[in-house]
């Protein structure tokens, strides 16, 4: 199984008393979530499983990839790691699965998926942690398939 974990790209502060969910991408943003939509679009099986985060910053992030996402309430902000791995059925589900969602709950979500330890992981805005996990001879095995980052496109 793949499962690919996309931090929102840059997003504008919060504002005084503004709703979180409600934060937009800033001009940064825009040109982030446009290099790594069009970087993923190359690269992800047309079968990928697309789950994203309701809060805006998400949802603009998500549509710069051009394809059909479902939006899923338990990917907020303050979704936690094991949240994110169920909602993606890791290691077990039989498609690719995307999530665009907060730090740190990718974060804790790569490092459960890669060493089974629920520590602190930094996904950058905007970045993408690849991670795949495959059966050979037997022996079930993780591997970090690809971290990039918008910068480095």
């Amino acid at each position: 199984m793949d499962l690919i974990l996309w931090r929102h790209a840059e997003a504008e502060p919060a504002a005084d008393g503004a709703d979180d969910m409600g934060r937009r991408l800033n001009a940064k943003g825009e040109r982030q979530a446009e290099r790594m939509g069009a970087w993923l679009d190359q690269r992800i099986a047309h079968s990928t499983r697309i789950l994203v985060s309701p809060a805006q910053r998400c949802q603009q992030t998500a549509k710069r990839l051009g394809r059909k996402f479902q939006t899923v309430a338990d990917l907020g902000p303050e979704a936690s790691a094991d949240s994110l791995l169920a909602a993606a059925g890791w290691p077990d589900a039989t498609k690719p699965v995307l999530i665009v969602g907060h730090q740190p709950a990718l974060g804790v979500a790569a490092s459960l998926a890669l060493d089974g330890e629920a520590q602190q992981r930094a996904i950058r805005k905007g970045g993408v942690w690849w991670i795949r996990s495959r059966e050979r001879e037997t022996l079930q095995q993780v591997i970090l398939h690809a971290v990039q980052m918008p910068d480095g496109l």
